[in-house]
């Protein structure tokens, strides 16, 4: 399982299968969802914005993909 790093809380499905490298475009993204070959947490899922949050797997041909969140933390000196 390739454990995948976002910095935001959420992310959409359609833009994490980009993110992660599965797929290079938006539209091919598409395509897959809606030809259920996307799963996360092991259902299928049709809902390109279905928004990932820390602990999601996805998994698509044969891949497994794991959503994991980083805080990031910034501190300021006045």
């Amino acid at each position: 399982m390739k454990e995948i790093e976002i910095n935001t809380e959420s992310i959409k499905l359609d833009s994490f299968l980009k993110w992660c490298g599965a797929v290079s475009l938006g539209g091919e993204a598409k395509m897959c969802i809606q030809e259920n070959l996307v799963s996360v947490n092991g259902e299928i899922c049709t809902q390109r914005g279905k928004k990932l949050r820390d602990g999601d797997v996805v998994s698509f041909e044969g891949e497994d993909y794991k959503v994991i969140h980083r805080w990031v933390y910034f501190s300021f000196v006045i």
